[in-house]
């Protein structure tokens, strides 16, 4: 046996060969370039640390975030029919459908969880725009309708992270029928007199937007998300006419009285505890791990506060 070729060989081959770097451990920024490591992007809740942009984020990400101490229950929605046009394009939508679980490992583009935020009840539900782009399909449809019949009975806000290239084209007309599904919900909540809070995220287009998107007591927005209908090509072919540098981003829309408030993701927790509170008369959330006051306690610091 020749120890040095069998042996020492390897082994200092082993030591000086280059390693295998994972595909997932960094992320380029797509608005400056800028190499992310992925712990830090994921501390960071998916905002570039150099010039601040908004990465998309998932849902489940963004709801562990929200919720207190990133607690919270998934509400249970129906399943919608799994391919009822047979629709096929390049692919079948049962494939697609099995490639985009895969990817996001969600079943569907969107996740409705309950749960406590600043030491109150909320329900929320976030699309995800990595599950075929956020597409709204039936089972969109039902989880909207989902939420908002849990929040009701459970008598609490409802808040939505919409994230959408619009309609889901292989369900057809049947993901139009949830632009009239979703209003119906919406109205739901406005007749049990509970807030409904909507935050646009990047992308927000088409269907969505013409639809539950717009219908919230509060819009609020991500930095630079962008939210439209159509896009800026096919308004500016249909009108003939040159539009202004980013007329659909949040920005430009908030100045045009179309928003309430763009937020900072890190940021965004804080806002909607406030907006919450106030909207269900309840007095300011209590700041640390003291312990949750008694409804006694409660009246009489709202009572202290409106004198």
């Amino acid at each position: 046996m020749n120890w040095i070729s069998n042996y020492v060989r390897p082994k200092i081959n082993s030591l000086f060969s280059r390693r295998e770097v994972p595909d997932n451990l960094w992320t380029k920024c797509p608005e400056c370039g800028t190499m992310l490591f992925h712990r830090e992007l994921s501390d960071g809740l998916n905002v570039c640390q150099n010039c601040d942009h908004h990465l998309r984020i998932a849902p489940r990400e963004r709801f562990a975030d929200m919720f207190d101490g990133g607690l919270f229950t998934e509400v249970e929605v129906p399943a919608a029919v799994a391919d009822p046009l047979s629709f096929k394009d390049q692919k079948k939508y049962p494939d697609r459908m099995k490639a985009a679980i895969k990817k996001t490992q969600e079943n569907e583009a969107m996740l409705v969880a309950e749960g406590e935020m600043g030491r109150a009840p909320v329900v929320l539900a976030g699309q995800d725009f990595g599950f075929m782009g956020g597409s709204m399909g039936m089972y969109v449809g039902n989880a909207i309708i989902a939420a908002a019949k849990r929040a009701i009975k459970k008598k609490c806000p409802m808040i939505l992270f919409s994230a959408a290239g619009g309609a889901r084209m292989q369900e057809g007309i049947l993901s139009l029928m949830q632009m009239p599904r979703t209003t119906v919900a919406v109205q739901m909540l406005k007749e049990a007199g509970l807030p409904y809070i909507v935050v646009l995220t990047h992308p927000t287009t088409g269907g969505v937007t013409a639809s539950y998107a717009m219908l919230g007591d509060v819009h609020i927005a991500e930095p630079n998300a962008l939210i439209g209908f159509a896009g800026q090509r096919v308004i500016e072919q249909t009108l003939g006419e040159k539009l202004p540098e980013g007329f659909q981003r949040a920005e430009y829309l908030l100045e045009h009285g179309m928003l309430d408030r763009v937020v900072h993701r890190k940021n965004m927790r804080e806002e909607l505890i406030t907006i919450t509170r106030m909207l269900m008369k309840q007095p300011p959330a209590i700041k640390g791990d003291l312990p949750a006051p008694t409804p006694a306690q409660e009246d009489a610091t709202f009572e202290s506060d409106a004198k």
